[in-house]
């Protein structure tokens, strides 16, 4: 599903009002009958001796709003409209609306008051409605906004949210950055947005989907053609999507037509890092896997992991020395894949060993955890690798590769994941909710799977395995990164259902892999995913 940002949807509409003969006071009307539809749903389906509030903005939202507000009152609701903005400041198709609903007003009977938010007691007004509306409608703000709300729409949406009332937002939750989902002033909580057109990338990531609630996207007569000339380059990864995605497993085939994949992790007291990496290779349908790690830990991981082969490395003080990587390079010839990090732990050793295996590693890559912070900030080595590399950080360790600060990279998660995959030449998942996929060229893939219950040590680590082993089976590494995080959130949101997201753990993501991974082959057998 493609996701737009404000500037994107905004050509979008033009295009349909130039080329494709559509006139904007149409589309308005259809957007505004979409929130309409919702708005009655909220209502119960029984609008009749209900009061709604819609609160208007100056611009084009406004006008959907308008548009809302006189639908509802034909169905027998009593609407009041107050808008934040004088009305002279409203132009073209929002001052047509504007008329429409003044006409109405004026009409014996009518249901709809419009009055302006002004003089000396418009908070107490505002309240005042606040606390008779069944729902409000916000219509304050749309996608053009820059900085955040300001001034009295600010205050609005202040008193709105004190207020406490289920709130339907159009298109956007007013006061939210459409592009990045980043909130930098007061914000509407919505219960419910109506987005038009096509989903706005803000709302699918956070903070901004916790402020959109539940997202649904309205059809307001846009030919599907537009949105190709514009070619958005976000999209939400959807489940058909990634399960034409998944790797063909031929009736003939032996475990060497799935590849190899290496792990190499562990270091004392944190193997159970690599031991759940490379479990997750397998799950994720390696044919073989290989367990690399410090000589001493060896014989116990060995012990415990019946599938997975072992083998142990020089080590110092516990972790893999520098000297490691002549061992890696005699037994590791042929192999499909690498995934490096988990566990390693930190050392000049470990440091120096990571660097130099980067850049002789002669197969696609996967670098995560102690891996990522041996690179530091210094993307360059990467950039001149011949094959494939796949980096997964937490917002903590993408601030370390970018040389930023963990609020730098949650406020614009979006430019982080896009920055860090431009400098390294390597597709990058930035993790958290609602994990990102990006990639050099500047794709990002919105991950929709996954929920609070993973936020535990280990759960990165399965992620680690399950990207190796999609790198192994000859995956390209940006299907291979999107088919790790949507299954990985998959298992988990499986697993949450059963075990509850408070003692949920990564062993239990693992356990659920199977039950995820056959719900995918499922709908790619299907005919409908032929």
């Amino acid at each position: 599903m493609k996701a737009v940002t404000g500037a994107e949807m905004r050509q979008i509409d033009r295009l349909a009002q130039e080329e494709a003969a559509i006139p904007g006071l149409i589309l308005m009307e259809n957007a505004g009958r979409a929130v309409f539809g919702q708005a009655l749903r909220m209502l119960g389906g029984e609008p009749g001796g209900r009061r709604v509030l819609v609160l208007c903005g100056k611009g084009n939202n406004g006008g959907d709003g308008l548009v809302v507000a006189r639908h509802l009152c034909h169905h027998g609701t009593e609407v009041r409209v107050l808008l934040a903005a004088s009305p002279e400041e409203l132009k073209g198709d929002a001052a047509a609306n504007l008329a429409m609903a003044r006409a109405e007003e004026a009409l014996p009977g009518a249901r709809l008051a419009v009055r302006s938010l002004s003089g000396r007691d418009w908070e107490d007004a505002l309240a005042e409605e606040l606390a008779a509306a069944d729902l409000v409608v916000d219509a304050l703000l749309g996608t053009g906004i820059q900085g955040g709300a300001r001034g009295p729409v600010a205050q609005v949406i202040e008193i709105l949210n004190r207020a406490e009332r289920p709130v339907l937002s159009v298109d956007v939750p007013s006061g939210l950055d459409a592009d990045t989902g980043a909130v930098r002033g007061p914000c509407v909580r919505a219960r419910v947005t109506v987005t038009l057109g096509l989903p706005k990338v803000g709302l699918l990531i956070y903070p901004g989907a916790e402020y959109a609630g539940r997202v649904l996207v309205a059809d307001i007569g846009i030919p599907p053609g537009l949105v190709d000339r514009v070619n958005p380059q976000v999209e939400m990864l959807e489940e058909p999507q990634v399960a034409a995605w998944l790797p063909a497993r031929p009736p003939a085939a032996h475990k060497g037509t799935f590849g190899h994949l290496w792990v190499v992790a562990g270091s004392q007291g944190m193997v159970g890092a690599a031991k759940m990496a490379a479990m997750a290779g397998l799950r994720g349908g390696a044919g073989l896997v290989t367990l690399a790690l410090p000589a001493r830990q060896q014989p116990v991981v060995a012990a415990g992991l019946s599938e997975v082969m072992t083998r142990g490395l020089p080590e110092e003080e516990g972790m893999l020395s520098a000297s490691a990587l002549d061992v890696l390079k005699e037994a590791g010839r042929g192999v499909e894949a690498w995934a490096i990090g988990p566990g390693l732990g930190r050392s000049p050793g470990v440091a120096t060993l990571v660097r130099d295996f980067v850049r002789w590693c002669p197969a696609p890559l996967v670098i995560d955890a102690d891996g990522l912070w041996a690179l530091g900030s210094d993307l360059s080595l990467l950039r001149d690798r011949e094959h494939p590399t796949v980096l997964t950080p937490h917002p903590g360790e993408m601030a370390r590769l970018l040389d930023s600060t963990v609020a730098s990279v949650q406020a614009d998660r979006l430019g982080a994941v896009r920055e860090a995959a431009r400098r390294a030449r390597a597709v990058v998942v930035l993790k958290g909710a609602r994990s990102l996929v990006g990639t050099p060229a500047g794709r990002v893939f919105i991950n929709p799977t996954g929920n609070v219950g993973m936020a535990t040590g280990g759960s990165g680590d399965v992620l680690t395995g399950l990207v190796g082993a999609f790198l192994a089976q000859g995956v390209p590494a940006e299907r291979a990164a999107c088919l790790g995080v949507f299954l990985h959130g998959l298992a988990g949101d499986l697993a949450a259902g059963r075990r509850g997201r408070l003692s949920l753990v990564a062993g239990d993501i693992l356990a659920w892999l199977p039950q995820a991974a056959r719900r995918l082959e499922r709908l790619a057998r299907s005919p409908a995913a032929g």
